[in-house]
């Protein structure tokens, strides 16, 4: 995969433009150690987003 589609693909998940440069940079420096912890947060927060809007779903249903 180039580094084009991945970069596009953080923007897509709702990276910002700091955190896709920062990860760029530690891609381009193959620092995948501090790449991978990002990208953790990164899935983590998503995941927050996604289990808050279905409990806001859930209490709207019943």
């Amino acid at each position: 995969m180039d580094t084009k589609k991945i970069l596009e693909g953080l923007s897509d998940m709702g990276c910002d433009e700091k955190e896709i440069n920062f990860m760029k940079k530690m891609y381009e420096e193959g620092d995948t150690d501090t790449l991978l912890r990002d990208l953790r947060k990164c899935r983590c927060h998503l995941m927050d987003e996604l289990h808050d809007s279905q409990k806001k779903l859930i209490t709207w249903i019943f």
